[in-house]
């Protein structure tokens, strides 16, 4: 089906080519969150968190295969989630439980990309956090210890945040006791990266601007935005805090490519006008980001 407005045309995506999609976002992503496991975090023991960060442990205490050790905790863990959490997590959820660890047990002869362990680290962080961003982007989890603090917060009161963070923490702390604190340190900077590179994949590096202007010549302004800029124009009801007068604001999101040329425009149509211009992540709809 295509759809035409404000001259551009969409062709929107069945559901089973959106259902396709999401299912390789979620083998994908398991996928390189194994292989960041088995070339970054394994060889250098750091346990940044999460159920590879308990098998990093175990192999170091009693060797135990990696893999093995994630299927052990996260099909427990999962079913577990489905009786305690109800049936939400979905076939994807399960695809991302078994591919993740099948990928680490395969991928486990491959030789380590670096024995650095702040290198480890970093790039096993942004590895991981990559591999999940893209699952996540898919609709899907791979369980494990996510699992593990929903339930924590639905039986304690405690936030999600604390619950994960209490987690990650013992298996942080428990790092520091097998290995070392330096190692436990080289973690704490696996899962900070982690964290920060699945805020990026999830709502990217921000591209676009949302500009706020302040005008008393809207119409010109709105104008000149549509025929120059070819960008959609809102207006906010808003009061003046010293004169109380009632005015609009116009509001537009446009590119950051864009952003130098609607400038000079303001500039152009009212060289006195007000203008805040802030990032937007991620804009969804006409004219940006398909959902």
């Amino acid at each position: 089906m295509t759809t035409t407005t404000n001259n551009r045309v969409h062709k929107e995506i069945s559901p089973w080519m959106a259902n396709a999609r999401d299912y390789f976002y979620v083998i994908v992503g398991a996928a390189i969150i194994a292989l960041g496991f088995n070339v970054f975090l394994l060889p250098n023991q750091v346990a940044s968190g999460g159920v590879s960060g308990i098998s990093t442990i175990l192999k170091g205490v009693f060797g135990w295969e990696p893999g093995l050790v994630q299927y052990a905790f996260n099909i427990p863990l999962f079913i577990a989630g489905l009786i305690f959490l109800g049936a939400k997590f979905g076939i994807k959820s399960f695809v991302g439980t078994l591919v993740l660890p099948a990928v680490v047990l395969l991928t486990a002869s491959w030789e380590p990309w670096t024995y650095n362990p702040l290198l480890g680290a970093l790039f096993g962080g942004i590895t991981v956090g990559l591999g999940l961003g893209i699952v996540f982007r898919g609709g899907a989890s791979t369980g494990g210890t996510d699992l593990a603090a929903q339930i924590i917060t639905k039986y304690t009161g405690f936030s999600l945040g604390r619950s994960v963070l209490l987690i990650d923490g013992l298996i942080v702390l428990s790092a520091a006791v097998v290995f070392d604190i330096e190692q436990a340190l080289y973690a704490l900077i696996g899962l900070f990266v982690t964290t920060k590179t699945i805020d990026i994949v999830q709502l990217g590096f921000s591209q676009s601007k949302m500009i706020y202007i302040i005008t008393n010549k809207q119409d010109e302004m709105r104008d000149a935005i549509y025929k120059e800029i070819d960008r959609g124009v809102t207006k906010l009801p808003a009061y003046g805090g010293y004169t109380n007068e009632e005015k609009s604001i116009l509001m537009v999101v446009a590119y950051q490519t864009e952003f130098t040329k609607m400038k000079q425009v303001v500039q152009t149509i009212d060289p006195t006008a007000f203008v805040i211009v802030s990032d937007a992540y991620e804009v969804l709809g006409e004219g940006f980001k398909r959902y």
